[in-house]
């Protein structure tokens, strides 16, 4: 397993400063969620930490090594496994051939569906036939969680993954999480706004607003008045 550390990231759309001297930690075996209005840098600290936005400064590194200007295929390679926000499948292929464009970094005796997978998710098992456009928004989201998860990664990192998901599917997609982190030890990055989905899962708990960390500590303090005073969604 691996750990991830973050430290003083600046990045910059442009003119425009999107993260400012943003620091962390992602410990094997945890849940790690990052919270936060939209707009206040999620998703580009994502975009940063898989290689697919150039930071201004400040490091990303694994077991304290940096990835420096390492790029996405590469962090994947090194065990970084990424579910983007909109899932961002293929719609005209097959399930199961979505499920194979992970394995294009895998290293050929290990080029196969983990059975894991099917069974962590099995809906794509009984829908591998079929298109990825023609599934429901949530069986699109298990798609794209578990073409991550082909990949055989150390640290899963998902863009809010209950956006847009009917709640009996967020709470599979919980459930496959926790799963995940107590069988494998996988250290797990979440990114959400859904407040009570973190609070079940996390270990721990970052708040960002306007590009920087204004809180960072144990989800038991999700339920202090001076915490949650910055998730005024």
């Amino acid at each position: 397993m691996i750990d991830l550390t973050i430290t003083n990231l600046d990045l910059y759309y442009g003119a425009a400063q999107a993260l400012r001297g943003v620091s962390l930690e992602v410990k094997p075996g945890s849940i790690t969620c990052v919270l936060g209005r939209n707009g206040v840098g999620k998703s580009s600290l994502l975009r940063a930490i898989m290689g697919l936005q150039r930071v201004k400064s400040g490091t990303i590194a694994i077991d304290g090594k940096p990835l420096g200007s390492l790029p996405p295929h590469a962090r994947v390679k090194s065990g970084l496994g990424y579910v983007p926000q909109g899932r961002e499948i293929f719609p005209l292929l097959t399930v199961e051939d979505n499920l194979k464009t992970g394995l294009a970094i895998v290293p050929r005796g290990q080029r196969f569906i983990d059975p894991e997978v099917l069974r962590l998710f099995p809906v794509l098992k009984d829908m591998l036939a079929r298109r990825g456009g023609d599934l429901s928004g949530g069986q699109q989201q298990q798609l794209a969680i578990g073409r991550a998860l082909v990949t055989r990664p150390k640290l899963l990192v998902l863009d809010e993954p209950t956006e847009g998901i009917q709640p009996s599917i967020i709470k599979d997609i919980g459930h496959a999480i926790r799963y995940l982190k107590e069988t494998s030890g996988m250290a797990i990055l979440l990114v959400e706004q859904y407040l009570e989905f973190c609070r079940d899962l996390a270990d721990q708990v970052y708040i960002m607003d306007r590009g920087e960390i204004v809180h960072g500590g144990p989800a038991e303090d999700l339920d202090k008045p001076e915490v949650r005073k910055h998730l005024m969604f």
